[in-house]
C-alpha cells in the first residue's frame, strides 16, 4: 500500500513513517530544506518529499500527483503546546480548514484520508465522552481542532492523544517530563485515556490494512490512568531519581474517551499501561545509547 504521512518531521508523524515503512511503501512530507533533517538519519529522497508547505494547495498537489498514494495520513498540525496554540488565524488556516481541503484533494485521486482529532475538542468538565456528546471546548485550539474534524465517505477522522518522544520541538508530556530536575507536580485529577505513538502507529495500519471503509468520526483511547500514574509508572521504569514527583489535586481536567464503537466495529483492544510505558521506556532507553553512540 501506497501510504503519504503529512507531517513526518512531528511526534506523530515521525513514528508513524517508522512503522508504516516497514511493511508499505511510505513517505513523508516535510516542511524545511533536506539539510535540516539530516541529523536525525530518518528522512531521505526515498521516503520524504522536503520543503512542502501544506498551506499551499500547489505543494500538495505536486506530491500527490507524483506519489499517487493509497492512503494519506495527516499528521500535520497546530498542538496545544505551542504558543501558537493561542493564535486564532494558525488554528483556523491549519487545524480548522486544511483538513477540508485535503479531503478535497484526496477525493481528487481517489485516495483514502485518516485526520487526527483530539480529547481536546471536551473541556475535561464531565469525562468519559462518547462520539455523541457535543464540543464544549472554550479555546482556540478545541475549537479549531473540532472545525476540522471530517466526515466525508472516504475519511475517517480519529480522536484521541498521544504521549511519545519527538525529534525537535521538545514540548510535549513525555519529553517535559525528561528535562526535569527536582520537584514537579503529578495532578490527580487530571484523567487521561490516550495511547502512545507508537500504539496508534499500529492502530493506523490496522485501520488500514483491516477495515479499508471505515468513515466517520470516532474515539480511541486507552483504560483511564491519572497524569500522576502515568509519570509516576514512567519515572519508575527509568529510574529518575532526579525528579520528585509531588501529587497535587488541584487541577481537575477528566477528558477520557469511550471508545466502544471502534472497537466495537474493529476488534480493537489497548494494551495496558503497564505494556505501553514500559515500550516508550525502552525507546528513551534506545535513544540515550544511539545518542552516547554519537559522540
Amino acid at each position: 500500500m501506497k501510504i503519504l504521512v503529512l507531517g513526518g518531521d512531528g511526534m506523530l508523524g515521525h513514528q508513524l513513517l517508522l512503522n508504516l515503512q516497514k511493511r508499505h511503501h511510505a513517505r513523508a512530507t516535510l516542511r524545511q530544506d533536506k539539510t535540516v533533517y539530516e541529523k536525525y538519519r530518518l528522512f531521505d529522497e526515498a521516503n520524504s518529499y522536503f520543503g512542502v508547505d501544506v498551506r499551499g494547495d500547489d505543494y500538495l498537489e505536486g506530491v500527490l500527483s507524483h506519489f499517487k498514494p493509497d492512503a494519506v495520513i495527516n499528521a500535520v498540525g497546530v498542538i496545544k503546546q505551542r504558543q501558537m496554540a493561542n493564535d486564532a488565524i494558525p488554528n483556523i488556516e491549519i487545524n480548522a480548514l486544511f483538513p477540508h481541503r485535503l479531503a478535497i484533494l484526496c477525493k481528487k485521486i481517489g485516495a483514502r484520508m485518516i485526520h487526527f482529532s483530539t480529547d481536546c475538542v471536551f473541556s475535561g468538565k464531565k469525562g468519559k465522552y462518547t462520539e455523541n456528546d457535543l464540543s464544549d471546548a472554550y479555546d482556540f485550539y478545541g475549537k479549531s481542532k473540532y472545525l476540522g474534524e471530517v466526515h466525508e465517505p472516504h475519511c475517517l477522522t480519529l480522536r484521541s492523544s498521544v504521549i511519545g518522544l519527538e525529534l525537535a520541538h521538545k514540548a510535549s508530556l513525555i519529553e517535559w517530563f525528561l528535562a526535569r530536575h527536582g520537584v514537579v507536580k503529578g495532578f490527580r485529577q487530571a484523567i487521561y485515556t490516550g495511547l502512545t505513538t507508537q500504539e496508534m502507529s499500529r492502530v493506523i495500519e490496522l485501520v488500514l490494512v483491516k477495515h479499508p471503509t471505515l468513515s466517520g468520526v470516532l474515539h480511541v483511547s486507552s483504560s483511564a490512568i491519572s497524569k500522576y500514574d502515568l509519570l509516576m509508572y514512567f519515572s519508575e521504569l527509568l529510574h529518575l531519581k532526579e525528579i520528585q514527583i509531588e501529587p497535587d489535586d488541584q487541577f481537575v481536567c477528566d477528558r477520557s474517551l469511550q471508545s466502544d464503537v471502534f472497537c466495537g466495529i474493529t476488534g480493537y483492544k489497548a494494551p495496558t499501561w503497564a505494556s505501553m510505558l514500559s515500550e516508550l521506556a525502552d525507546q528513551v532507553k534506545e535513544r540515550e545509547r544511539m545518542t552516547e553512540c554519537a559522540v
